[in-house]
């Protein structure tokens, strides 16, 4: 279903998935807003369908000046807003008091940020963080379980170099590698779908 939930004086707009007796929730941050990334993007809804699949009730939006969301680009500072109150509305409508913070591209790198110091979230999942353009760091000393998917050809995730940050990073943490993908997924999505069922049980 379609929802508005705020942020500040900002309207957000969002897709809402409520699954009967659902014990586990999800919310799904999209690629950047300034190079067409929506929240009907087809990764986005791989991940958001996958989750679905495995019990989850989800919840997928568009960031500030995005679609119906009202406001403007907020340079990343401003998405971290965005998400955090997306996980307390998800909370508020489902009812269940944890929330996994999952995102792609852009919206991976929002997720980490804005789920690693909150307490309502407890897993975070990244497809494809574009390290070409932000670092993940600053997750060294998270110990929240955490999920990164890349394809092995990703032009702005070197597989080289996420594997040297993960090295450094405290556990848990997993790596799933999609053969042949890069940064778009094109034609990869259920392979996407597939890694993020894996962790979600």
């Amino acid at each position: 279903m379609r929802v508005t939930f705020r942020n500040g004086a900002l309207d957000l707009e969002g897709e809402l998935v409520l699954l009967p007796g659902s014990r586990r929730t999800a919310v799904v941050c999209h690629p950047h807003p300034q190079y067409g990334g929506d929240m009907d993007n087809s990764v986005v809804c791989a991940v958001a369908g996958a989750l679905q699949e495995a019990g989850y009730a989800t919840l997928r939006f568009n960031f500030r000046g995005v679609g119906g969301s009202t406001g403007v680009y907020g340079g990343g500072v401003g998405e971290i807003e965005d998400a955090s109150n997306a996980v307390r509305f998800l909370r508020e409508r489902s009812g269940c008091s944890q929330v996994t913070l999952a995102g792609y591209s852009f919206g991976a790198l929002v997720g980490l940020q804005a789920g690693m110091s909150m307490e309502e979230v407890d897993r975070l999942i990244a497809v494809a963080p574009p390290l070409a353009f932000g670092e993940i760091g600053f997750l060294s000393q998270c110990t929240k379980e955490k999920l990164f998917i890349v394809g092995d050809r990703d032009q702005f995730c070197s597989l080289a170099r996420l594997q040297k940050v993960l090295a450094r990073m405290a556990e848990p943490k997993t790596l799933r590698i999609v053969p042949g993908a890069d940064h778009f997924f094109v034609g990869h999505e259920p392979r996407v779908a597939d890694a993020v069922r894996a962790l979600a049980v």
